[in-house]
């Protein structure tokens, strides 16, 4: 019994994962964009 609370557990927890792979990928892209922001702003300067 208990290994099938602990597959299914895993089974609940991959759209989790994939939701917090896309935040840190969002957030890394805005890390990135704004440093590229910022080095144009520096470069024009």
């Amino acid at each position: 019994m208990r290994k099938r609370k602990d597959h299914q557990a895993s089974e609940n927890e991959k759209p989790n994962l994939i939701g917090t792979f896309i935040s840190v990928m969002l957030l890394g892209a805005f890390i990135i964009i704004t440093w590229f922001g910022a080095y144009a702003l520096f470069i024009s300067r």
